[in-house]
Parts: structure tokens; C-alpha cells; sequence
């Protein structure tokens, strides 16, 4: 039963996501990427619109599962979505041994390379560069170092590293394992330390799901949004379902690479449009070091909102509130035409 049901919704789905707009495009396939072949998907309404280049979060997620909430998205923008090397199709056609060099130098080469090719493909002179959790520690780079390619940064469940100098988030865990009585996970974490760039990839992994799974708004986006949309995504299989939850854990030894990395240092200067659009109630990436460093930025251009009623995965949670967003503040900077929907 369980199933059929699956199998009933994962139709209405693909049907709903059928595009027949006469400039529209739908396409997706492997592409020679950093030596391997990895999956990028190219799909919205009229090929005239501004070109967004996701950049996925995890490490290891791919965004592909959320299409079909995301639908709304692609009558305004034509939507790149990449799985990355160790993530979704990627990491589903060549398995652990196929996935070569798994650093974060390795992905910021992949996604110039990326770059390269939607630019080629879709004969776009710059493309909107919207990076979410933790692929906004790639997108910040991109956005700081190659401001000829794009023509403007949105960051989503922005993270903001300072070379460990800011535990807010991790205070904030311990305070609420404490109130909520847990005292085995409390001295797991207590005893992690609040050092993230001395941790292992198992220990950096272990602190995500902790605070994923003890905020109840967290715990519920990742029940009702993030396995509902695996679970019934209509572009992946079962095996391919397997297949996902595999690549996160094979990609975790990205996450404490992030963790030496001081933002601040790198710089804040951009010389493009930037903007930071986060979950008001997000414990996984807070809001407040996000705005502080949105507040140090330089940029022809800038903007912060929050997203309401949202913690981590806001703009999948809401993606009504984050499409406003996307036509109200950043459409218009990037094409020049008056604000619309």
C-alpha cells in the first residue's frame, strides 16, 4: 500500500513538473566535470529569464529532490541544478571509488568548470550564483573571486565561518540538550569541545544531526520537507534514494575542511550584487552571524531578510516567501526591469 501510494504521488508530480512553454527547457544528463561525469539538470519556462547555478548544501545533498516544490521557481528563473562529486546521480553512476579528489579546492574547480558549461550551453554572459547551507562556503568564494561570471550572490542558510572564533551555535546546542534534560547527548557534545576545525568528519556529522534533530522546527522540516521529498521524488528510484543518503556520509570528511576557514579573513568585499536571505529560527546556521557579516560586506548592492516561520532548509520550507524575495530584491538588480511577478 505504502508503495502504491508512492508510486500514485510520485505521477501527480511528474506531471505537475512537465514543461511545455515553448522557450522552455527541461534537460538533464551527465557532464565531463573535473575528470568524471557528473548530473546537471537545466529547467524553467522561457530561456529569456536570468539563470540561477545552484550550489548544494549537505556536503552531499543534492537539491534535485526539491523540484517539485521548487516548481513555482523556474516560471521566473531557468534553474541549474548540479549534483556535485560524492552527491545524488554523481555519486549514484561512479560510487566512492569514481568520485576522485573530494576537496573543497576540487569543488570550487567543478563549479567553475560548471560555470563554463551553462554559460556555453545557454549562451548567458553571467549566471545568478544561489548557494544554500553548505554549499554557501564554496559560493562565498565564487562570488568574492569571480565576480565576472556572476551577476549576483544569494546565499540561503548562509553559513558564516570565522576560524572558530563564534561557538554561538554550538552554546546554543548544549543550552538546549541541558533544558531538555538529555545528559547522554549533552556530554557528547560537551566533550566534542567547541573547536569544529578539530573534530572528525564523524564528530562534525554527529553535531549536525544533534541540532537537526533537538530543535522541533528543524526536526519537523526534516521530516515533512526533506524525507517527504526524497521519499516521493519523482527523477529518483529507490535504489537512487539509497543511493543519496550514502553519498552524505561519504562526503562528510568535507565538513571539518569548512571549519578552518575565517570568512572575515578572506574578505568582504564583493563586486557584485549580495544577498543573504535566512531562516529567521535557524539553530544549524544562525541568523545573527550571517547579518553581522551582511552588515560588514561591501557590494554595488545588498540586502538581508529573513524567512518566517523557518529554521535550516528555509527557502524549501517556504518556497513562496523565498521566490518573493527572489522577484522583490534580486530579479530586478539583475535584469533592470521593474519589479513583478
Amino acid at each position: 500500500m505504502l508503495l502504491t501510494y508512492r508510486a500514485l504521488k510520485r505521477r501527480a508530480l511528474a506531471k505537475r513538473l512537465a514543461i511545455t512553454a515553448p522557450n522552455g527547457i527541461d534537460e538533464s544528463s551527465y557532464v565531463r566535470i573535473g575528470g568524471i561525469d557528473q548530473w546537471i539538470s537545466v529547467r524553467g519556462e522561457d530561456r529569456a529569464n536570468p539563470v540561477i547555478l545552484e550550489i548544494h548544501g549537505g556536503p552531499g545533498a543534492s537539491n534535485l529532490v526539491f523540484t517539485p516544490r521548487t516548481r513555482a521557481w523556474e516560471r521566473h528563473f531557468t534553474i541549474v541544478r548540479w549534483d556535485m562529486r560524492g552527491a545524488g546521480k554523481t555519486f549514484a553512476a561512479g560510487g566512492p571509488e569514481g568520485q576522485g579528489e573530494l576537496t573543497l579546492d576540487r569543488l570550487h574547480e567543478d563549479a567553475l568548470e560548471v560555470t563554463a558549461h551553462i554559460r556555453a550551453r545557454l549562451a548567458v554572459d553571467k549566471v545568478l550564483l544561489l548557494a544554500n547551507s553548505f554549499g554557501t562556503v564554496t559560493g562565498l568564494r565564487l562570488a568574492r573571486d569571480h565576480p565576472e561570471l556572476y551577476s549576483a550572490y544569494v546565499g540561503t542558510d548562509q553559513n558564516i565561518v570565522e576560524g572558530g572564533r563564534n561557538p554561538s551555535a554550538y552554546e546554543g546546542l548544549l543550552a538546549r540538550l541541558e533544558k531538555a534534560g538529555r545528559r547522554k547527548q549533552l556530554a557528547r557534545m560537551a566533550a566534542i569541545g567547541p573547536h569544529r576545525s578539530a573534530w572528525s568528519p564523524h564528530e562534525w556529522a554527529e553535531y549536525a544531526k544533534t541540532v537537526v534533530t533537538t530543535d522541533p522546527l528543524t526536526y519537523d522540516t526534516m521530516k515533512t520537507v526533506v524525507i517527504r521529498s526524497l521519499w516521493f521524488s519523482p527523477l529518483h528510484t529507490l535504489r537512487e534514494l539509497r543511493t543519496y543518503l550514502k553519498a552524505q556520509t561519504f562526503s562528510e570528511s568535507l565538513g571539518p575542511q569548512a571549519m578552518t576557514i575565517d570568512e572575515y579573513a578572506e574578505g568582504t568585499a564583493f563586486q557584485l550584487p549580495f544577498f543573504v536571505f535566512q531562516g529567521e529560527s535557524d539553530v544549524l546556521t544562525p541568523p545573527q552571524p550571517a547579518r553581522r557579516f551582511h552588515d560588514e560586506v561591501t557590494a554595488p548592492v545588498k540586502d538581508f531578510a529573513l524567512i518566517r516561520g523557518a529554521s535550516h532548509f528555509a527557502s524549501f520550507r517556504h518556497p513562496d516567501q523565498f521566490l518573493d524575495l527572489m522577484l522583490t530584491k534580486v530579479r530586478p538588480v539583475v535584469t533592470g526591469e521593474a519589479v513583478g511577478r
